[in-house]
């Protein structure tokens, strides 16, 4: 059975939660070590019949050893709390050059879309030394993406986006499970992710099958669901505008603010009654039912493309 020891270390945040694992062994060893010797060591010498001298200890180990000893044992471990909490903090949010692949979980097969359009079932191909932003939702129940190699699992949950992203260090096939029990053929529901060359991805992308890309796709359910007919920069009708929306703070009608992300387009799509912009009625239909969560996807990376567009002009 395969360990944390003998896993292979295949990307970045592997050698990251590695380093954090050993330490913290070795620091609950040595403790351990120490109390466990200390516990056998009184034991032995202050056994019934031995000749140990008894009595009152000297008022500075009452007090200031013992203060000591608790204050140095607490500082140790908020510390190692901090160091360890931070690294994962920190690890949250993709570098921004990131390659951005779309994953829809359902029972009981990963698919894969990468930017361009190409389409992957229970395979996910990446270069090496790029990191990767992987954007994942389900379509029936809870999943997990765990790939053990990588050290990364998350969490895939039904009516909303979860996020992870990882770095490759090495070429290689690598094991993809579901780590969330999500029916009969849970065991079943497995896929590897292929690392390769920066050469050799791209040689492999260019042979998919050409597709319209997650934004393109979103352009034409933009038009296709009458969702320009509101929002479109030249209706008439009084909608909220998109181009440039995406990643900026949005002003709700109840004086909250919002940052217009995934969630926030996705919430407004299929609960557009939840968070209405100020100035504006809440007439817009949902789209629950009517749009799946591929659809959701699309018309959310068309969202964004128009922040894109918006920004670079």
């Amino acid at each position: 059975m395969n360990t944390i020891f003998t896993l292979p270390e295949a990307s970045t945040q592997a050698a990251r939660v590695d380093g954090i694992f050993a330490i913290l062994v070795v620091v609950s060893a040595l403790t351990l070590a120490l109390v466990f010797g200390l516990l056998v060591t009184f034991a032995i010498r202050y056994r019934r019949g031995s000749k140990a001298k008894r009595g009152r200890l000297p008022e500075i180990v009452n007090r200031e050893f013992e203060v000591s000893w608790t204050a140095a044992t607490l500082f140790l471990f908020a510390f190692l709390f901090w160091w360890a909490a931070s690294a994962d903090v920190g690890a949250l949010t993709a570098p921004a050059n990131a390659l951005e692949v779309h994953v829809l979980a359902k029972q009981w097969m990963w698919k894969t879309q990468h930017s361009n359009g190409a389409r992957e079932i229970n395979e996910l191909h990446v270069p090496i030394g790029k990191p990767v932003r992987l954007v994942m939702t389900s379509q029936d129940v809870i999943h997990s993406f765990f790939v053990p190699a990588f050290r990364i699992k998350q969490d895939v949950l039904p009516g909303r986006n979860t996020e992870t992203w990882f770095k490759a260090t090495k070429l290689g096939v690598f094991p993809l499970f579901c780590a969330e029990y999500c029916g009969t053929d849970h065991s079943a529901m497995r896929g590897r992710v292929t690392v390769m060359s920066e050469d050799d991805y791209t040689r492999w992308l260019s042979r998919q099958p050409e597709g319209d890309d997650l934004a393109h796709l979103g352009a034409k359910l933009f038009v296709s669901q009458g969702c320009s007919g509101c929002h479109a920069g030249s209706s008439s009708v009084h909608a909220p505008k998109l181009d440039g929306l995406y990643g900026r703070t949005v002003q709700l009608s109840d004086g909250r603010q919002v940052k217009a992300d995934d969630a926030y387009i996705r919430d407004s799509i299929l609960q557009p009654k939840r968070d209405v912009v100020a100035g504006f009625e809440p007439i817009m239909p949902s789209f629950a039912g009517l749009l799946d969560d591929g659809d959701v996807q699309s018309l959310t990376a068309y969202i964004r493309s128009l922040g894109q567009e918006q920004d670079h002009e």
